[in-house]
């Protein structure tokens, strides 16, 4: 067991690092692979490709890696607790919530916030800060209702409905705004890994580490949950405990990533069952590095894929998860009966 988990993790990193390089060596604008080799070992370049490797390419993958990592986990720690393969980051509507904030920013205050010497950079920060609060308030709810809801179907349910209304909110925010905002909001709406700079990767990657770190504390649970929450009660697993804290949990990981990339879809929803077809196991120890490495190789992936246009243009990152997803799920819909993933 123990050879079969080290095998399955090398293998993976060793994909993950691949793809990690090729981000940096690979973009719109064509710069020779020596060029960035020396830029990345501190050599003397052109300061405009040494503005592309380090300024943009390097924050893209390690975005990317990160943001893979902590909606594959959001999505594995959900399909756990709900016990139910089709349950994903959006599935609470943390993301809607989220996504509801970026809308008030733009559609309703225009996304300019700030003097006319940075409207930019409150612009931007504007549209994270909404983000990150949109989330975190649907969040706070979810929580609350948790707190009274035993049922995990039920508090299911009431995390679609809250993700309905704060579609519904947008919809009329979308209807009554002006067209410049509409465009605005549609393209943020398509994903993004470009967004984060080096500045600002701190923050983004402290936060996914946070809730990276709370998961690893979890695994435990999770595997005791698996066999159900009567028995994981025996056990003395505090079940409402466990479910505020991976409600915690994966609502910081979908805030973050969703705050500074935005709404990324398929990847919380399929990679966990990648990860379950590839080891055969549904024990955590095992599955959840699995899930966030394949989590940040699939990211990479589709990063990479993006750039395919070279100096054309760049491919949406939500017209290329969906590619890679849906394919996934519509496979685990099909072989339901044949795949057992919680045991």
């Amino acid at each position: 067991m123990n050879r079969g988990r080290i095998r399955y993790i090398v293998w993976s990193t060793g994909v993950v690092f691949v793809l990690f390089v090729g981000c940096l060596f690979f973009g719109s604008v064509s710069i020779p692979a020596s060029s960035v080799w020396r830029i990345l070992m501190g050599g003397e370049e052109l300061s405009s490709w040494r503005f592309i490797v380090l300024e943009s390419r390097l924050p893209q993958a390690l975005t990317a890696l990160f943001a893979g990592a902590a909606l594959a986990v959001s999505g594995l720690m959900l399909q756990t607790v709900f016990n139910n393969p089709l349950a994903g980051p959006s599935i609470l509507g943390v993301d809607s919530g989220a996504s509801l904030g970026v809308a008030l920013v733009m559609l309703a205050l225009g996304g300019a916030v700030g003097g006319s010497g940075g409207v930019v950079m409150s612009g931007y920060l504007a549209v994270v800060s909404g983000a990150f609060l949109g989330a975190v308030a649907v969040l706070g709810i979810i929580i609350l209702f948790s707190m009274v809801v035993r049922s995990n179907v039920m508090l299911l349910i009431i995390g679609i409905m809250v993700g309905y209304m704060a579609s519904s909110v947008i919809s009329l925010l979308n209807f009554f705004a002006a067209p410049d905002g509409v465009y605005s909001y549609m393209l943020w709406g398509l994903g993004d890994f470009s967004g984060v700079s080096l500045r600002r990767l701190p923050l983004f990657c402290g936060l996914i580490t946070v809730g990276l770190g709370i998961a690893i504390g979890l695994i435990k649970p999770l595997n005791a949950l698996l066999l159900g929450e009567r028995y994981a009660a025996n056990l003395g697993v505090r079940v409402r405990r466990v479910r505020i804290l991976m409600l915690l949990c994966t609502g910081l990981l979908t805030a973050a990533s969703t705050a500074f990339c935005g709404p990324v879809a398929f990847i919380g929803l399929a990679v966990p069952h990648l990860a379950r077809l590839l080891t055969g196991s549904s024990d955590h120890r095992l599955l959840l590095p699995v899930t966030v490495l394949i989590g940040s190789g699939i990211a990479l992936l589709c990063n990479l894929i993006c750039l395919l246009p070279g100096e054309t243009g760049v491919i949406p990152l939500n017209a290329v998860t969906p590619l890679i997803g849906a394919p996934v799920i519509i496979y685990v819909i099909i072989n339901q009966r044949k795949i057992q993933y919680f045991n």
